[in-house]
């Protein structure tokens, strides 16, 4: 190779170096700044445990068993679109984020790691699936045996906790759920926002759901329009205490 050869190539070699560098440089900042740690994801560790799965529960019984109370219409599209999607959009998270759980309770004790998608659709879907069973065509009845000396000593009178009862469910600004739960073996009466429910590490109000009541507007605007109160009214008609006896242990 002569001295002129020898520069020219020497040239491009150094010309290379310069162009590369940046580049090299640019790529180890951008992993930097989305990791937070030098290239680590942002993605929380994966639980052990196999893959989450989350189904739509058959509605234990017909579009119009809870009839004058919940109108039919409004049962087949809660049912057929609303939870329906709930448990559509779960499943695509927990493919998407690789979500393992060994149950649901477990998901919820670490929702706090995972996507509003998540988050949300995985109340949607559990809460709804809670909601049917706690219903029932019972035609007023009332509560009886553990339960209602459970609230009676809870409360002073079943009149009292269906009053706090209600006043939780007006409370709750806009979308949400009110809950009765089993708290330390007391029962506690209050409400979340959105999909949220007692179980979630994220939620505000903790304790094992006994009673739920949906109090977003696609569960009551086709029948009660924005008369929230008529429909929580209506609803007590329809509540399944021999459900909540059961949860009840």
């Amino acid at each position: 190779m002569d001295r002129k050869q020898f520069l020219s190539r020497s040239l491009k070699v150094g010309i290379g170096a310069l162009v590369a560098g940046p580049v090299i440089l640019n790529a180890s900042s951008c992993n930097t700044a989305e990791g937070g740690d030098g290239g680590a994801s942002d993605k929380p560790d994966t639980p052990s445990g196999p893959p989450l799965v989350m189904a739509q529960d058959p509605l234990p019984y017909a579009y119009d068993a809870l009839e004058p109370h919940i109108d039919a219409r409004t049962m087949e599209i809660h049912y057929t679109k609303h939870h329906a999607a709930y448990v559509k959009n779960v499943m695509e998270a927990v493919a998407e984020e690789g979500i393992t759980a060994a149950d649901d309770a477990a998901y919820f004790a670490s929702i706090g790691k995972w996507s509003t998608k998540a988050r949300n659709n995985g109340g949607g879907a559990w809460n709804h699936n809670f909601f049917w069973k706690v219903m029932v065509a019972a035609k007023g009845a009332k509560p009886e045996g553990k339960v209602l000396d459970a609230i009676n000593a809870s409360f002073g009178s079943m009149e009292k906790f269906q009053a706090l009862f209600t006043e939780a469910s007006m409370k709750r600004f806009g979308s949400g759920w009110a809950w009765l739960v089993d708290k330390d073996g007391k029962l506690e009466i209050g409400s979340t926002p959105n999909q949220d429910n007692p179980l979630m590490d994220v939620s505000d109000f903790k304790g094992k759901p006994l009673l739920a009541l949906d109090v977003w507007e696609h569960a009551y605007y086709l029948k009660y329009q924005n008369k929230r109160n008529d429909y929580v009214g209506a609803w007590w008609n329809v509540v399944n205490w021999e459900e909540v006896a059961k949860r009840m242990g």
